[in-house]
């Protein structure tokens, strides 16, 4: 099966068999690997990607279900030179010890100050809920993303 869609801004194009998940897809035929593989069943978060601004799970998602979408994954959200004021944080905060969930819980607290400018720490620990940190920084990534809601607060003043 032919797929197209926009990856990161760009449009892509893949012959693969459409059961193909989108994250073997992602990191074996296009080289983003920002997204990672964890459980494989779609409950550790380690790969959600946006698919139309939306946080999916990139491990259960058909290729075959992409086609003529929008996928942004952590390469999309910003650059080593600008990066997502998440991203920032995350370095800032040291919100991540050997990284793998990092890019998961990113692109999902992403869409939640895309749609909250300001909201509570129930609210975030809700939004991040399915997300599996192994290495319990969960105190440090509540800060991350408390520290970019101030960010993105500050460069809107």
């Amino acid at each position: 099966m032919a797929v197209k869609f926009e990856l990161n801004g760009t449009e892509v194009r893949l012959t693969t068999a459409d059961d193909t998940p989108l994250i073997f897809a992602l990191r074996n035929d296009l080289g983003i690997n920002g997204c990672r593989l964890g459980c494989g069943l779609g409950q550790c978060g380690a790969c959600t990607v946006l698919i139309d601004e939306q946080p999916r799970r990139a491990c259960i998602m058909p290729i075959k279900l992409v086609d003529e979408k929008k996928v942004t994954t952590l390469e999309g959200l910003g650059t080593a030179e600008t990066p997502h004021p998440l991203q920032q944080t995350f370095i800032d905060e040291q919100a991540m010890q050997c990284g793998y969930c990092s890019s998961g819980i990113i692109m999902t607290a992403s869409v939640l100050l895309r749609d909250n400018k300001d909201p509570t720490d129930a609210e975030i620990r809700d939004a991040l809920t399915g997300h599996i940190c192994r290495c319990g920084t969960h105190a440090r990534i509540i800060s991350a993303v408390k520290k970019a809601i101030r960010l993105a607060q500050d460069n809107t003043e």
